[in-house]
Parts: C-alpha cells; sequence; structure tokens
C-alpha cells in the first residue's frame, strides 16, 4: 500500500516522498522490509529513540512528533492517534463497513456484550464481537489479551468480519484504550453507559481522569444510552451531541425496569408493558438486560422481538458462573476484582442462598493499592466467612497486599481466614462448607492463569475445584 493511502485523515506536518509500504507497526520485534514503524512515547520506552535503528532494519518509514533529522520520517502531532488510523487504513477501512457498538463502564461490559450478541443472534443477525474474554468473528472465536486490542489486531478482526460479511460489531471500550487512543478513527453506532465506580486509579490516577476517558465514546457515537441510577452518567451526556436515553430500575427513564423478581436461576420484570424474563441471575443481571435490550430495540429492532431474544441470553464464562460439583453446597466463579464489582457478586450469590455465604478473593499486585481495604470491607461485612487469598501478585509480595486488604476489616463477630497459596485458600473453603452453603470465588472469572512476579502461569479454577473434590 502506498504510503499517501496509509496516511489517509492523517495530519502530516512535512513533504515527504510517497513511496510503497508492505506493513505497519510500533513493535521493534516486528520490524521487517517495507514496513513503516510507528514511535510511540510510553512510560517506560520512547520508539523514537530507535528510530534510526528501525530502518537499517528494513522500515520505509518512521512516523515520529517531532523532527529526528530523518529523510525517512513522516512527522504527525500524535503518533498514538496516527498508529490507530493507519492501522485501519491498512486494513481497508473495514470499521467504515461496520455497524460497531460501544459499551463502556467498570462493570457489566462483559456480560453486557455478550447478550448483545446472543440476542442479536436470535433475531437472525451474525455480529462480531470484541472484549475481555475472547473475541469473535460470528461463531469463530480468537484469543484476547486487553479488553479492547491493540489497534492493529482490532483491525484485523474487522477486516475478519467484513469478509465474513458480518453488519454489526459489539466491543468492549476501556478508559486505557481510549486514553491510549486506540479507538481513534471509530465511530459508533450507539454507545452505552452502565455505571462507574473506583478501578484503574494505578493507570488514571484520579476518578476523574477515568470517568474524562470513558467519557470519550459519547463524543464519537449516533446515539448514546446511559445508566439513570449511576450518578455518573449525568456527566457524560453533558455537552454531547448524540441524542441521549436511558434506562433505569429506580428513576423514570425510557427503559424502566418494574415488579422485579429474583430467582436463582434468573431475574424477571416488567418492561414498558412486557415481562422479561433474563437466565442470569442476580440483581445486577437486571441491569446488564436492561443495558442489552435498549442498545438492540435503539438499533431498530422492534422491543417486543428484542424481549423475547433476551430470553434465550446465555450466561458468561466467570460472571456468576456455577460449578458442576455434586455437592450439597454451591462453587461460583465470578471475575469481580474492584469494590464495586465485589458488592455485586457477593450479593448476587446472598440472593439465592440458603445457606453461608463464603467469599475467597484477593487483588492484583501492582495495581491501585487503595481498594485493597475497601473490598475487605466489602467482603466482610457481607459475607459470613471471608477467605482472603492471593490474584495475581506480580511483583509484589503476595502477603504484603493480604495485610492491605486486612487493614480494611473489623474481624469482629466475622471469621477471617489469611492463607496465601490461592489452591489451598479454596481447599480450606470448600473443607469448611456446609449444605445449602455458598462459595464465591471472586477475581479470576474467566482467566485461566495467575500473574506471578512477570511469569503467566497457568491456572484454571474449575480444575482446581474439580483436583479438591476428587
Amino acid at each position: 500500500m502506498l504510503l499517501s493511502h496509509l496516511l489517509e485523515d492523517i495530519v502530516v506536518l512535512n513533504s515527504f516522498e510517497d513511496r510503497e509500504i508492505t506493513d505497519v507497526t510500533d513493535k521493534t520485534a516486528n520490524v521487517k522490509e517495507g514496513c513503516a514503524f510507528v514511535c510511540i512515547t510510553g512510560a517506560r520506552f520512547d520508539g523514537h529513540s530507535v528510530a534510526e535503528d528501525m530502518i537499517k532494519q528494513g522500515a520505509r518509514a518512521v512516523i515520529v512528533t517531532r523532527d529526528l533529522g530523518l529523510k525517512e520520517q513522516i512527522i504527525v502531532e500524535n503518533t498514538r492517534e496516527a498508529y490507530a488510523i493507519m492501522c485501519k487504513n491498512l486494513f481497508d477501512r473495514s470499521a467504515d463497513k461496520l455497524k460497531i457498538i460501544g459499551i463502556t463502564g467498570t462493570n457489566g461490559k462483559t456480560t453486557t456484550a455478550f447478550v448483545i450478541k446472543d440476542i442479536l443472534k436470535e433475531l437472525g443477525v451474525q455480529s462480531g464481537l470484541i472484549g475481555t474474554v475472547k473475541n469473535m468473528v460470528g461463531d469463530k472465536d480468537f484469543h484476547t489479551e486487553l479488553t479492547t486490542p491493540d489497534p492493529y489486531d482490532m483491525h484485523a478482526l474487522f477486516k475478519m468480519m467484513v469478509d465474513d460479511g458480518i453488519e454489526y460489531c459489539v466491543m468492549e471500550t476501556s478508559s486505557q484504550a481510549f486514553h491510549q487512543m486506540r479507538l481513534a478513527g471509530i465511530h459508533f453506532v450507539v454507545g452505552a453507559f452502565t455505571n462507574l465506580t473506583q478501578d484503574h486509579l494505578d493507570y488514571h490516577g484520579t476518578l476523574d481522569e477515568y470517568k474524562k476517558c470513558k467519557k470519550n465514546l459519547f463524543l464519537n457515537c449516533d446515539k448514546a444510552i446511559f445508566n439513570n441510577d449511576d450518578e455518573a452518567s449525568a456527566f457524560m451526556r453533558q455537552g454531547i451531541k448524540a441524542p441521549a436515553t436511558d434506562y433505569s430500575i429506580n428513576e423514570s427513564s425510557s427503559y424502566k425496569a418494574e415488579n422485579v423478581q429474583l430467582f436463582s436461576d434468573r431475574v424477571e420484570y416488567d418492561l414498558n408493558g412486557q415481562r422479561v424474563v433474563f437466565h442470569i441471575p442476580g440483581g445486577f443481571s437486571v441491569y446488564n438486560s436492561l443495558t442489552a435490550i435498549s442498545v438492540v430495540n435503539n438499533l431498530g429492532y422492534a422491543l417486543e422481538d428484542v424481549i423475547k431474544a433476551a430470553f434465550n441470553a446465555k450466561s458468561v464464562s466467570g460472571r456468576v458462573e456455577v460449578l458442576k460439583t455434586n455437592t450439597d453446597f454451591s462453587v461460583i466463579i465470578d471475575y469481580a476484582h474492584s469494590p464495586d464489582g465485589l458488592e455485586k457478586a457477593i450479593n448476587a450469590v446472598r440472593g439465592f442462598t440458603k445457606g453461608r455465604v463464603i467469599t475467597l478473593f484477593g487483588c492484583g499486585g501492582d495495581r491501585d493499592k487503595t481498594k485493597r481495604p475497601k473490598m475487605g470491607k466489602i467482603a466482610a461485612e457481607l459475607s459470613d466467612i471471608v477467605v482472603v487469598t492471593s490474584d495475581n501478585p506480580r511483583t509484589e509480595d503476595p502477603e504484603e497486599i493480604i495485610k492491605d486488604i486486612l487493614q480494611g476489616i473489623d474481624a469482629e463477630n466475622k471469621e477471617i481466614i489469611t492463607i496465601t497459596d490461592r489452591s489451598d485458600a479454596i481447599r480450606k473453603a470448600i473443607s469448611i462448607a456446609k449444605k445449602d452453603d455458598a462459595i464465591l470465588l471472586a477475581g479470576k472469572g474467566h482467566e485461566t492463569y495467575q500473574v506471578i512476579g512477570k511469569e503467566r502461569v497457568h491456572y484454571d479454577e474449575r480444575e482446581v475445584v474439580a483436583d479438591i473434590l476428587k
């Protein structure tokens, strides 16, 4: 592809000689003969420092933000934005040929995205999905590393979707992705906001910055949908041009859930005169289903048809996932890894548990430390027994992480158990479970690994539980 075509929609600040380019990358390891190398300045490495070396390795163009005195240089205002748009151009601007639905918020993005995909499928429409658990092109699954992928991988997926004749793509849009401009050049037909609570402050620094990044979705969409029960929605709606609608349990809204009933295997409620039956348990499932139903209705499908389709939506791996254990107690896996997420998960389990709730959780290392005591406090207040353990300690001492969690726990009249090794902790939780109890294993969810030091080690809680029960 000609360099001039790759640079379409990008403001170039210097004159350049057009040339054929074979590929685009921002990674030094991927540089090959004829490619364009994009120099991105990160927290630990500045691509500008190796621009000349990349040319020696075969790069025919280097995209930079300052004059490096190189004849191959293309100077732009922001190389992160340029990289995203170049990836879009490389893959035939496939993003422009799809109707892309964006979901943002702290919790609920993954489940909502899968439910939207399920509803569309029930309505006879194949779609793509990009998110935390996996990426999908129709019914084909692809591995994912990030909630919102690197622009190169993302636009390659868009191209596959277009080539397969897919019309819609539903994707989770993370705050980091907006901050790093991975989503530059992508337009959304619908953007939806689930909720906002504390998370990722290790990256954004403040809740205000975290919130501002998420708002970017609503500055570039045709229709915007908001959770009217979340106070951050007022900020998200302010000043946007897209027509907005909303959903709620408590407030007057376009989509208002009434007469809500919670069961061990589903939730039910009335919505605009029709009964919704949604087969994922927990109070937060009312919100997730409301988000999904309002999104698909805003795509132009009749509300009655959308509600019928939602009846067959499936639960998502690692989201209030009840394991088959053949025991007289329950074992539930959930991805809850933030204070709000943990609170909602425990309350969901409490809603269908006759006996005690035993909550097992940890907090990730090298991440926001301020949420650790908060999660400890929530677990102790809402559970009957708490088992504090490890969860992706990374380069931190897991015992120090546990100490941070315990600072938020008032152990009076509560049974608090600390076991650093997660498998031993699960074994302990199972050993103390009685008839009608529920064990909530929080934090891992769909993940099948533990990050210890800088190494990712295979670790699937489903396998651990099965081995212990043998």
